[in-house]
């Protein structure tokens, strides 16, 4: 006979109890429950099944998020070849070593590097994984019931019990009742009542991730169908909305031509007053620019001011104004008298008080002593308010007392060399400056309505005494800021309601015990470690009590005993530890 002993499985009580609760308490939320490897039995599906699981995971989605933040430094502090291209050129100049280290990171195109891209990939990938099955699995737990009451509720954090005359139909019934009044989804399950709440708790879980995804996507798209142009305008002159009209401009990779809003506008006057006195003299008070616009090719003129905040909107396009200067109006003359260049000349501010400087290229100047025909640039440099002794900044940015500077030069300008330049600046390569009878530079101040005289009968130059002035327009189209705008909020309130709302659970179960009084017990459980969960239990305990008033309790009844004098229990408020746990 053999001595082996067989050993049963171990099915204690005490095991299916702890079963038993952990299905009362499980699916407090969607989180996917992870699922430990068995390393020797992993093969290609288990890996990838593996690496989708970490991927899809909350902590490797934060970790993204924290790269992708990470990863925008460099492209705030390092110049971006899509924003600047002449700050670019300027630090590849400057920083020799760095430069070719940037360049194989990528940190001069941050935005649309490789590194850059696969991260909001891998982020966006997360959060649909992530997502996707989370809330098919919450629509599944709001289609359901909340699980039916454990076996034991003495082992649940917060409960507490009495005993009652009341019938357990009675009970049950007003414990119902209450908890629907309270907004539990609540029923009947055998002798008890099972009741959730705080599902709104999911729901903002869910509306954050969803609007990452909303952000990201609105991101993604404003990126790629983006479009920013600037344009410097005159009183007087207008612009129309096509690109040989910009001055600058700069787009997204999948922006086209025909994404253009068909508009068109004319500046009729600007408006800037400043600060006369006190510590903030010369600050803008208001800077206005009143339009004259229209839409499409047949539109109307209307009428409207664009203030500094306060852009005008066409379509998806908003016409900001970024800038003001002042555009003084210059007429040249050759030396039989004939105008041969006359407009008004924009010039660049340097300060706060809009000292200005700029270049005026005439192309038909002067017929020099050999009879060549050359042409004429002048370097101007004006102050719209001059004090004597200061000829180096204005002393206010409004036209009080206005003088323009003027160097003169003859020569080739360079503008038919196929070489780009700018307008507001003189290559003077080419150029020789007029000299006076002394052998220097001529140079005068001219006052409005003033007249500089050229050597060799040159011609003249008159300062005239309209002054214009100018504004500079940011012509902006960013597809998606509205739904970046509401995925920004939806995220704000949607992350307040997952961590200050929880999930919880109450059961409610009325039985009748062995001497024919009915045991009422109240049990609770939440998601998490909470304060709120027995203090709500025993807010609605202390309701139901009142439906169904305690019962003497066996041990107290005695012959001599009066009803009248017996001591009926009340449970505790703060809801009595059950047995072997701690409140909570």
């Amino acid at each position: 006979m053999s001595d082996t002993k067989t050993s049963a499985p171990d099915n204690t009580p005490g095991q299916a109890e702890d079963q038993d609760l952990g299905a009362a308490g499980s699916q407090l939320s969607t989180a996917p429950a992870e699922d430990a490897p068995h390393l020797p039995s992993l093969g290609v599906i288990g890996w990838t099944r593996w690496f989708w699981r970490q991927l899809t995971s909350m902590r490797v989605a934060l970790l993204l998020l924290l790269l992708l933040s990470l990863g925008a430094i460099p492209g705030s502090l390092i110049p971006q070849t899509g924003i600047d291209e002449t700050k670019v050129a300027q630090f590849r100049k400057a920083h020799e070593t760095l430069a070719p280290i940037y360049d194989k990171l990528g940190l001069f195109h941050v935005y649309s590097s490789v590194w850059f891209s696969a991260i909001y990939i891998l982020l966006f990938v997360s959060l649909i994984g992530c997502i996707v099955p989370r809330t098919w699995q919450f629509v599944g737990q709001l289609r359901g019931r909340p699980p039916a009451a454990p076996r034991r509720l003495t082992r649940l954090p917060a409960y507490t019990t009495w005993r009652t005359e009341a019938e357990p139909e009675q009970v049950r019934e007003a414990a119902l009742a209450l908890l629907k009044k309270r907004r539990f989804r609540a029923y009947l399950s055998g002798d008890a009542v099972a009741a959730e709440k705080g599902y709104l708790r999911e729901v903002g879980n869910l509306a954050f991730h969803i609007a990452l995804i909303v952000m990201l996507i609105a991101f993604a798209w404003g990126q790629l169908f983006k479009s920013e142009g600037n344009k410097l305008v005159v009183e007087g002159d207008g612009f129309s909305n096509t690109l040989t009209q910009y001055d600058d401009f700069k787009s997204g990779s999948l922006f086209t031509q025909d994404d253009l809003d068909p508009f068109s506008f004319t500046l009729k006057d600007f408006k800037g007053t400043y600060e006369p006195t006190g510590p903030n003299r010369g600050t803008p008070r208001t800077y206005e620019a009143d339009l004259s616009y229209s839409v499409g090719a047949y539109g109307k003129d209307k009428k409207t001011t664009v203030k500094v905040n306060e852009p005008l909107e066409i379509g998806d396009s908003k016409v900001y104004l970024v800038s003001h200067g002042y555009a003084p109006v210059i007429t040249v003359r050759d030396g039989k008298g004939k105008v041969v260049y006359r407009d008004a000349v924009p010039l660049l501010p340097l300060d706060g008080n809009v000292t200005s400087t700029g270049a005026i290229k005439v192309m038909d100047g002067y017929r020099n002593a050999k009879g060549e025909r050359e042409q004429l640039g002048f370097q101007a440099f004006f102050l719209p308010t001059y004090v004597k002794g200061n000829e180096v900044a204005s002393q206010f940015p409004a036209l009080l007392n206005p003088v323009l500077n003027l160097e003169a030069y003859h020569g080739d300008l360079g503008v038919d060399s196929g070489l780009p330049q700018s307008v507001y600046q003189l290559v003077k390569k080419n150029l020789k400056g007029f000299k006076d009878a002394k052998g220097a530079q001529v140079r005068e101040n001219l006052k409005p309505g003033e007249t500089m005289k050229l050597p060799n009968g040159a011609g003249t130059v008159t300062f005239e005494k309209g002054i214009k002035e100018w504004a500079g327009f940011q012509v902006a189209r960013q597809p998606g800021s509205g739904w970046a705008l509401v995925g920004s909020v939806a995220a704000i309130f949607g992350l307040a309601a997952s961590l200050f709302i929880q999930r919880r659970r109450v059961w409610v179960r009325a039985a009748t015990g062995p001497d024919g009084v009915t045991v009422v017990e109240m049990a609770g459980l939440g998601r998490s470690e909470s304060a709120k969960v027995p203090e709500e239990l025993g807010d609605l305990a202390g309701v139901l009590y009142e439906q169904a008033p305690g019962a003497p309790d066996p041990d107290d009844d005695s012959p001599g005993d009066s009803s009248d004098d017996t001591d009926t229990p009340t449970p505790d408020p703060q809801v009595a530890p059950a047995e072997g746990a701690e409140t909570k």
